[in-house]
């Protein structure tokens, strides 16, 4: 059980805060948990970013995800202590308490039954040893013998006393066969009873996975919802170009050419892309480009870029495949390709 809790709620400070509040009654405040906070955390970023730049807006997306998994985990926390917790730990507090105090309790008694028995065969044994002597008079008047005989009158009146135990022994064993007998009969109903409980606590259990699959299942889907977002936003800022430079009249009006030509998009757009930069790369001329993201340049030999600016790129011999040389005014430096989309 304690496992368990430290899995649903890693904080130990906060298991203690909310077994604190459960003993005094109380309802715990309610806390943003860890994913929830990160994804407020990348909302604010985002906003600070732009809403309007590719990475602010991927930010709030993915914080959104996070708050979306930190509600599905407070859901998971809540689902796992109706069901499985909170039975758990009343059998452990309640039921289990007092199958353990019962079953010490039979121990001490068979020990008790034990200890009359071992008695009672000592006390018969001792009989049996006095019934056997021979106490008569020695005819001889020798000291040593009188001695003897003395000595054996003591150790006779000694086993006579042991013989007097078999009747209080047997008397002890009696009841302590009676307890015995009775604390057995009460344990053995609590363990009877302990079936029909693991059949409620199997239950419990399989609601407990059940909840756990609803909670992996919902994070596998916020996230590869988000992964198909952060995918197409590419696609998504060169459409929103392209339909900028577009005219009303070349227009897509039927549904299924647009989501076929959307489909082609990318294909045909990559395809573009490749010919063109091949074709500045083998020439010395240079071209028109539009800046599709910001850049921060990470040196004093790159160039930094706006979004939706035009620059000038051109390629020099020996330079690496994925960077061309930009201009923009008086400024030159290293530009890299995919924040590009060259311009006819």
């Amino acid at each position: 059980m304690k496992q368990t809790e430290v899995l649903l709620q890693p904080n130990p400070n906060a298991r203690i805060e909310e077994f604190v509040y459960e003993k005094l009654d109380r309802k715990a405040p309610s806390r943003m948990n860890n994913p929830e906070l990160l994804g407020q955390y990348m909302i604010d970023a985002g906003n600070e970013f732009g809403p309007g730049t590719a990475y602010g807006n991927a930010l709030i997306k993915c914080g959104e995800t996070q708050r979306r998994i930190g509600a599905a985990d407070r859901e998971l926390i809540q689902t796992s202590a109706i069901n499985f917790l909170t039975p758990l730990r009343n059998f452990i507090e309640g039921d289990y308490k007092t199958i353990t105090k019962e079953r010490k309790l039979l121990q001490n008694k068979r020990l008790d039954l034990d200890a009359a028995k071992t008695r009672l065969k000592k006390a018969k044994v001792a009989e049996a040893r006095a019934a056997q002597l021979n106490i008569s008079q020695p005819e001889e008047n020798n000291i040593m013998v009188n001695v003897s005989y003395m000595l054996n009158l003591l150790h006779v009146k000694w086993l006579k006393i042991w013989a007097e135990e078999v009747t209080k022994s047997e008397q002890e064993v009696r009841i302590t066969q009676s307890e015995f007998d009775r604390q057995a009969e009460i344990t053995r109903l609590l363990l009877e009873g302990i079936s029909s409980t693991h059949a409620h606590h199997l239950r419990c259990l399989n609601d407990f996975v059940e909840a756990q699959m609803t909670y992996y299942a919902q994070c596998y889907q916020y996230m590869l919802d988000l992964q198909k977002q952060l995918g197409s936003f590419p696609s998504t800022f060169l459409s929103n170009n392209n339909q900028s430079s577009t005219t009303p009249a070349q227009s897509v009006s039927s549904p299924s050419v647009l989501a076929s030509a959307s489909a082609s998009l990318p294909s045909v757009f990559n395809s573009m892309v490749t010919s063109g930069l091949s074709e500045l790369k083998s020439s010395s001329g240079s071209r028109k480009a539009r800046v599709l993201y910001d850049y921060d340049a990470a040196n004093s030999s790159e160039l930094s870029l706006l979004a939706d600016e035009v620059i000038t790129v051109y390629s020099i011999p020996g330079m690496d495949s994925d960077w061309l040389m930009g201009e923009r005014g008086n400024q030159k430096g290293k530009v890299p390709i995919t924040y590009l989309e060259l311009l006819n």
